[in-house]
């Protein structure tokens, strides 16, 4: 795992791979292709970050109330796109060398052994933590479509949750052979599309039903422990909406690069339009939906839009076909470093019966968590500050101090431990909330009932 990918432009570098080791790099996921556009960064990069998180804003906005509520969704904005900043920056600081996956980087800051502990266990805990979550969400959403068309009155079954999420699954036992970044383009693209598209609904749904006559924007809890419990919970579901950064260098690694164009500008120029995306999914969702409703709307705004009918049909739909594309994307650089494992360290042949195996039991084990913890709302919140602080909002200031050393008191270093620090306390707070809100939920819930 620790091995480092080639480069791809620098002839001066001498290339001392053996052919075994060509034949590898040629065969995983992260470094198999290099020719993507600038535009394949833009709507990998959408799709990574504008998940089902959005549709939870209204109700961490609920939680946090209007001042810190604003406050906080900026700051993520501006903070997050700070550190991806970083991090495309650090994927060729070193000449002949391109950073393909996040723990190459972290092994260069922190050395080979320790830059590995650091960063795979909170990397992976974010790409399974959302390729969980978003069986939830596939399977929650396929559940409200079939509800909303087929009513028990009308002498339809009620369904259980755990079959939606099972045919949601069905789906990926088939996408996830798909070999690298590129192949799962197209997918990614729609993907883009039903983010923008279903956040549009989901605002705009909202400010045709109008400002509810019974409008509290109060916090929900009776106690202020309970308050303070929420509040921590809605930092985490805001720290999820922003967990693009673990894919990031992954997707950058997909670009050809060459001294007078390293991949750093395209990659940039794409990132750019994604948060440009994001802010246009982001704001309006969180803002109008908490205006409208207060803080009754629901963990997700969807389910507390019930009419038009068709109109949250189609939006749930659109959910459903954007959590597949972002599935994959949080997929890839997790089958990456299974195959790497197995391939380099294992010594097992590079073959796709390998890839069917590993890929097969992967997707089954996020649907059977999934089916087994489907708690939407607490699930966000604690994978939100548990593992999503760390990869978004700090780690990469860490490592940008450990590598450039900036000046002590100068911009540079001051933004970086500020950063550091938001994070920090992002990390330690938002667990808390979202673990009391799982425990909350779990009181009267029945396992596969």
């Amino acid at each position: 795992m620790g091995t480092q990918a080639p480069s791809d432009y620098n002839d001066s570098k001498i290339d001392t791979r053996t052919e075994e080791e060509k034949a590898i790099d040629a065969w995983l996921p992260i470094t198999s292709s290099r020719n993507a556009k600038w535009w394949y960064s833009a709507f990998h990069n959408v799709t990574a970050m504008v998940g089902a998180g959005v549709l939870s804003l209204p109700y961490a906005m609920a939680e946090l109330g209007w001042g810190p509520g604003v406050t906080v969704m900026i700051l993520s904005w501006i903070v997050t796109l700070y550190t991806l900043w970083q991090m495309v920056e650090m994927h060729e600081m070193v000449p002949g060398k391109r950073f393909d996956r996040y723990h190459e980087l972290g092994q260069h800051a922190f050395g080979e052994k320790l830059g590995l502990w650091i960063v795979v266990p909170q990397q992976l805990i974010v790409e399974v933590g959302v390729d969980i979550v978003y069986m939830v969400t596939g399977g929650k959403s396929l559940k409200k479509v079939h509800d909303l068309i087929c009513k028990p009155e009308e002498g339809c079954a009620n369904i259980k949750l755990s079959y939606f999420i099972m045919i949601f699954a069905s789906v990926h036992f088939v996408l996830s052979h798909l070999p690298n970044f590129n192949s799962i383009s197209g997918v990614s693209l729609a993907a883009a599309v039903m983010s923008l598209s279903y956040s549009t609904i989901a605002w705009g749904a909202s400010v045709k039903k109008g400002v509810q006559p019974d409008v509290d924007y109060g916090y929900k809890a009776h106690s202020t422990s309970g308050t303070i419990f929420d509040f921590l919970s809605g930092l985490g579901e805001v720290a999820f909406a922003y967990a693009g950064h673990n894919v990031v260098l992954e997707i950058q690694a997909t670009i050809p690069s060459t001294p007078d164009k390293p991949s750093k500008i395209p990659m940039w120029r794409g990132v750019v339009v994604a948060y440009i995306v994001v802010a246009l999914c982001y704001f309006p969702v969180a803002f109008i939906g908490y205006w409208m409703f207060g803080n009754d709307v629901e963990d997700n705004i969807l389910i507390s839009l019930n009419k038009p009918t068709w109109l949250i049909v189609m939006a749930n739909l659109f959910v459903v076909i954007h959590v597949i594309g972002s599935y994959q994307i949080y997929a890839m650089p997790v089958f990456d470093m299974i195959e790497t494992v197995l391939v380099k360290k294992l010594r097992f042949r590079p073959t796709w019966y390998l890839r069917f195996v590993t890929r097969n039991v992967y997707v089954a084990f996020t649907m059977f968590v999934g089916i087994t913890f489907p708690f939407f709302g607490g699930l966000l919140g604690f994978f939100g500050g548990f593992a999503f602080a760390p990869t978004t909002y700090f780690l990469p200031c860490i490592m940008w101090l450990a590598i450039y050393k900036p000046r002590r008191w100068s911009l540079s270093w001051m933004t970086n431990w500020i950063c550091i620090i938001l994070g920090v306390l992002l990390m330690v707070l938002a667990p808390i909330g979202g673990l009391r809100s799982i425990i909350v939920q779990a009181k009267n819930y029945k396992f596969y009932n």
